[in-house]
């Protein structure tokens, strides 16, 4: 992109990200952290127990009630060269956009790619006895529970960062979404 980009404002950037990510995100991560998604390596009946499925939905169904102008969303389901199933991913896209300045889009072309996985590891031994996998809890000011820390965050960040860009009118190149599950 040649054209010069508007400094965004980081305070009001900052108070968004703290406000959603307090109301909407951290009980979304509650619920997720709540299902035994574990990788397919851990979990061999994957499929039959839904559980990726479900964690999958739910992330969808939070990317949609966002309501992001131009937005378009996709569960992807493939299947393997013996008909099994591959576990599902989340695809989304969204245009790129002029800013309210008057700042043009980035020329075609120019994407970002935000990328996620919402699998787990297995739950394994040595939680705190006050603290277990599957049961999320919120010690100050930390939200402990299996996948909350990694990447099971990264959709409602990724479409937070989105939101902070159109709360401030910024121009911004196409953006594409892949959270998969294994």
């Amino acid at each position: 992109m040649n054209a010069r980009i508007p400094a965004l404002d980081s305070q009001a950037v900052g108070a968004l990200v703290d406000e959603r990510w307090r109301t909407s995100i951290v009980p979304e991560l509650q619920r997720y952290i709540a299902v035994p998604a574990k990788s397919p390596a851990f979990d061999p009946a994957w499929a039959d127990h839904g559980y990726l499925d479900a964690v999958l939905r739910q992330a969808a169904d939070w990317v949609q009630a966002q309501r992001i102008p131009g937005l378009q969303l996709e569960i992807l389901r493939l299947q393997q060269a013996d008909g099994q199933p591959r576990t599902p991913v989340l695809f989304f896209e969204i245009p790129a956009s002029a800013g309210r300045d008057g700042s043009p889009a980035p020329a075609s072309g120019e994407t970002v790619l935000m990328y996620g996985h919402l699998d787990k590891q297995p739950e394994f031994n040595g939680w705190r006895s006050d603290l277990g996998p599957w049961t999320p809890k919120i010690v100050d000011d930390r939200l402990y529970g299996r996948g909350g820390a990694d990447d099971g965050y990264a959709v409602y960040a990724s479409i937070t960062a989105v939101q902070a860009l159109k709360a401030q009118g910024a121009a911004h190149p196409r953006i594409v979404g892949l959270i998969e599950t294994c």
